[in-house]
């Protein structure tokens, strides 16, 4: 019964509602393997780059490349990478698609 409502609710969920979905779902699917289930500690962010992000990222193997990417992200310097962060992540990505996408 709990999967119909579910699937009944995927069905009347708008397309950004959607993603807004998939996002949190990919996140806490990475999320907690290592630690705090609410944060990405390194290994798990190369987790989620490499498998979620691989045709942007490549392989994501260069630890230099993931150190980089993980400072970056970390804002508050806490080293790990929470919810906000991980989106500012995905809407930057998403800005650089549509960009490339729209350029004439």
């Amino acid at each position: 019964m709990f999967s119909f409502c579910l699937l009944k609710l995927a069905l009347i969920m708008s397309d950004i509602q959607k993603a807004m979905t998939q996002l949190i779902t990919a996140f806490h699917k990475y999320s907690g393997k290592e630690g705090d289930k609410l944060t990405l500690s390194k290994g798990e962010l190369k987790d989620l780059l490499q498998n979620e992000l691989g045709d942007i990222f490549g392989k994501a193997n260069d630890k230099a490349e993931i150190d980089k990417i993980f400072k970056n992200l970390d804002a508050n310097a806490d080293g790990t990478v929470d919810f906000q962060e991980y989106v500012t992540l995905v809407a930057c990505i998403t800005m650089i698609c549509n960009e490339f996408f729209t350029k004439k």
